[in-house]
């Protein structure tokens, strides 16, 4: 255990998050979603929720404040403008860590399409419906 690290954060996925670089993007997965065969590594995550995880990656990653999308999710299949409830989770989190940035969507595929392309999938327990999220990783400024 060390101070000011959530649990939550094993030693594989802090190891992650530490080599990842300005823009590099994670996914964070739903328990339906397939992770395992898309190509990224996946950290398993199982019994945890997608917010939780959401909540302690945003403790140590800040998101990229340089693009207009830091923090993507899934659309609902067949109604890109309908918001599931978990949006709102996520919503919740992000400007709590992240004041200022907002959580958007993209569809199905081309979610899937930026996921292939993360540094890593984070595998959650995630039951609630397009609990899926992929952030974009951003600076930490020096200190003025």
């Amino acid at each position: 255990m060390l101070k000011n690290i959530p649990p939550l954060l094993g030693p594989e996925l802090l190891a992650t998050l530490r080599a990842m670089g300005h823009g590099d993007e994670i996914a964070i997965a739903d328990a339906n979603f397939p992770a395992e065969f898309l190509g990224p590594t996946v950290h398993r995550a199982d019994g945890i929720s997608a917010t939780d995880m959401l909540e302690a990656v945003l403790t140590v990653m800040p998101l990229d404040d340089f693009v207009d999308q830091a923090a993507i999710g899934m659309a609902v299949v067949g109604d890109p403008h309908a918001r599931q409830p978990i949006y709102d989770d996520f919503q919740e989190i992000i400007t709590r860590h992240e004041p200022g940035m907002h959580f958007s969507t993209v569809e199905r595929f081309a979610f899937y399409d930026r996921a292939k392309k993360a540094a890593a999938v984070i595998q959650s327990g995630e039951t609630r419906l397009y609990g899926n999220i992929v952030l974009k990783k951003g600076i930490i400024r020096p200190k003025s």
